[in-house]
């Protein structure tokens, strides 16, 4: 069943954060988004130049009028607009408690404009009570908290206190602080099933596409939870999601522009154990003379490592690859990618199919195994997100 989802936050003119991002994630992971606007900006990439708050009768009847027909499997919560539409909203997700609410408390914009007053601000306390996770970045936090984060273990200890306080799981989003690694970190509660603390840890991708990238995250990681993913896997999808989208922007405007949410479909498998093709490898005798042949066909040249390797981006997004001869003694290798490498091998494992190898981590970046089909052709099943089309030896000339 199509996972709907119902998105309760602000709209944004530029088209590249809000309801308008929410829509583009939550309809590139196979959901169904109904939205309840509460307000309407007039803003771009480099500024918020007005906002109008939708009133607090209006928001709750788009959410009224959507919860009685369709229903919903998932709630996240953005830009709330006022006070007294946050105690509202937070009133009505109280009658709904199986479902999964991420809320992100929203208070300025990426280009720096206000979109939270204080008494806004303070009503979130009620928001994060019925939310099942909430997402702040860190300056959201130490506002939510009123505490200092100068250092590592003031943020644990600024997190750790809100979740005592209101009940639910905190996601602090580390993309203000300094450093080459963006890390983000997860609280639990401690009598809950996910562990009390988590982190994920990525290369910081240098970009001024950063336009929306909260509101993707915390829908994304929405309509994860509708698929019954465990928080942890949720948010290490939504990531993966958001971290592509980052690297695929297209460029527009002149501030923090809109990410590329179009062109994640082919880098997420959306299934758990359906496997999707969208790689192949094939020997090559000329390496050179194969190279040019492929470009000549058509295909965007992506990956260079003359004369042994190079991979290819075909329109839509799918790779193709040629390798040197002598390096792949069984022939071309048909790549599947899973959804979760680890629980599909042992589903497959469960049915009797014998695997090659176990799942590894290649230096590469990918994670695989490799097994035969019973007429012997090579089969490599594995997980890549954003390193099978944007690996940091990416040719740097291949969107130009």
């Amino acid at each position: 069943m199509t996972p709907r989802i119902l998105i309760i936050a602000g709209s944004d003119s530029g088209g590249g954060a809000g309801i308008q991002a929410d829509i583009r994630t939550a309809t590139m992971l196979g959901a169904h988004a109904m939205t309840a606007i509460t307000a309407i900006t007039a803003q771009n990439t480099r500024a918020v130049e007005a906002v109008d708050p939708v009133s607090t009768d209006m928001v709750m009847a788009q959410i009224d009028a959507v919860l009685s027909d369709i229903g919903a499997d998932a709630v996240k919560i953005g830009m709330i607009g006022s006070a007294k539409t946050a105690h509202a909203v937070a009133e009505k997700l109280e009658e709904f408690p199986g479902v999964p609410v991420v809320f992100d408390p929203v208070m300025v914009a990426t280009s720096g404009g206000v979109l939270a007053d204080d008494l806004t601000i303070a009503a979130f306390e009620r928001l994060m009570r019925v939310a099942t996770v909430t997402t702040p970045n860190l300056p959201e936090l130490k506002a939510l908290s009123g505490q200092s984060i100068v250092d590592r273990d003031a943020q644990r200890d600024s997190a750790r206190s809100l979740v005592a306080r209101r009940g639910s799981a905190v996601l602090v989003k580390g993309g203000h602080a300094r450093g080459s690694q963006v890390t983000d970190r997860l609280f639990c509660p401690e009598h809950g099933e996910n562990p009390p603390e988590m982190e994920w840890r990525d290369a910081r991708i240098e970009s001024d596409e950063t336009h929306g990238t909260g509101c993707t995250l915390s829908t994304a990681i929405a309509v994860e939870l509708a698929k019954d993913w465990t928080l942890p896997e949720a948010i290490a999808r939504a990531r993966r999601f958001v971290r592509v989208a980052m690297l695929s922007a297209p460029g527009l405007g002149h501030g923090h522009g809109p990410m590329g949410h179009q062109d994640v479909r082919l880098d997420l498998n959306l299934s758990r154990f359906a496997p999707m093709l969208n790689q192949v490898t094939v020997p090559v005798g000329d390496f050179a003379a194969a190279e040019r042949f492929y470009r000549l066909l058509g295909l965007k040249q992506i990956v260079r490592a003359q004369p042994r390797y190079a991979r290819f981006e075909a329109e839509g997004g799918a790779t193709f690859s040629i390798e040197a001869a002598e390096e792949m003694a069984r022939g071309p290798v048909i790549f599947f990618e899973c959804g979760d490498l680890d629980m599909t091998v042992t589903y497959l494992k469960a049915q009797g199919v014998v695997f090659d190898t176990e799942p590894t981590d290649q230096k590469w970046g990918w994670r695989d195994a490799r097994l035969t089909d019973p007429s012997g052709n090579a089969i490599c099943l594995y997980q890549a997100g954003e390193m099978r089309r944007f690996p940091p030896w990416r040719i740097e000339n291949a969107d130009g």
